[in-house]
């Protein structure tokens, strides 16, 4: 059974009696774990409950699969349904969980976590398939639902965010749902309680002085950097995030949003604004820092090369998601290819 993307969320928090394994996989490790995590206590109640969760890796189980049925057959000493964790599982265990399927024993719920599988991988294919089982996809936030993250993570703590600070949270974070959810941490320890006590809205200003950090500054370099036409600097901050583990996905999400930002500027030029005008109308506004380099890639791109350029970037994304080419290079070769047509922009 394959799983929506709009119900992922509600299936890990209440799984379907009926399913006895769950594959959680994609490129983004930090959700991979959240909902691995999740699907955990709404069986087990707990992560690290010795009598209900048992863990052990795609190794483990390559050198010994009887542990699989060994394992899901066991009884919990102090009843309640037991959890059956399985890390790190590729395509090579495929036979081993189709064998398992066919019969299943006990009633312990399987997860397996996966890691970024193409739409050809047998293990993929098995759980999508399958009726007792289910393939829960995890790929980089998108705007609405991290929206969703930011804001239920801050009603939590009583805090309120102002739409300007939002937008900026919205335009850096999402790239590996594990890391937004630190930068939003940050942001809560930094306002204090007293912030909730007095009803203090998060203004962009607290944003930037708390999450402002190195992961959000390379997002920008590698945007800023690609609409230049800058091919040396994309290639430099690109490999220096994907060696820090930055997610791919968000690099192409954050040059996306940078991109419709121009195409949406560029729009009211044609329509005669002033680009001071056209800029300013931006929500969330173009950061101070950043305003004047953003106005001369706005002058120098026009309307149809910014659509040409968002084009290739959901072109890419599709290759990145729907083929086996590995997902840091699909998304590599885009921003050369964006880089290399505002490379040529400005020598018009």
């Amino acid at each position: 059974m394959k799983i929506p993307p709009g119900r992922a969320d509600a299936f890990s928090a209440n799984p379907d009696t009926g399913i006895r394994a769950v594959l959680i996989y994609g490129p983004d490790t930090g959700l991979v774990r959240e909902r691995l995590n999740t699907l955990t206590r709404a069986v087990a109640q707990s992560v690290d409950d010795p009598f209900r969760v048992s863990e052990f890796s795609g190794d483990q189980l390559r050198d010994d699969p009887a542990r699989l049925g060994d394992e899901a057959a066991a009884l919990a000493l102090t009843g309640g349904r037991r959890v059956v964790r399985i890390r790190d599982v590729t395509d090579t265990a495929a036979n081993i969980f189709s064998k398992f399927l066919e019969n299943p024993v006990g009633d312990a719920l399987v997860l397996v976590a996966g890691g970024d599988l193409g739409p050809r991988s047998k293990l993929r294919a098995l759980f999508e398939k399958t009726d007792e089982a289910a393939a829960l996809a995890c790929y980089a936030d998108e705007a609405q639902s991290l929206e969703g993250v930011i804001r239920a993570s801050l009603k939590k703590e009583g805090l309120q965010i102002t739409p300007d600070a939002l937008g900026w949270l919205i335009g850096h974070l999402g790239g590996d749902r594990a890391q937004s959810r630190r930068e939003i941490e940050k942001l809560v320890v930094y306002m204090g309680p007293e912030a909730a006590a007095a009803n203090i809205a998060i203004s962009e200003g607290d944003v930037l002085a708390c999450v402002g950090d190195n992961a959000a500054m390379g997002l920008d370099d590698l945007t800023f950097a690609v609409g230049d036409g800058d091919h040396a600097t994309v290639q430099r901050v690109y490999g220096r995030m994907m060696a820090e583990a930055i997610s791919p996905i968000s690099a192409l999400t954050a040059v996306a949003r940078h991109f419709m930002r121009l195409h949406e500027t560029r729009g009211r030029l044609n329509d005669g604004k002033s680009m001071e005008q056209a800029a300013s109308s931006l929500r969330p506004p173009v950061f101070f820092k950043h305003k004047r380099r953003f106005q001369t890639q706005a002058n120098r791109w026009s309307e149809s090369l910014l659509t040409r350029g968002l084009e290739i970037l959901m072109e890419a994304e599709l290759a990145a998601k729907s083929t086996d080419m590995p997902t840091e290079a699909v998304v590599e070769r885009a921003l050369i290819q964006l880089a290399h047509v505002g490379r040529s922009t400005g020598r018009r």
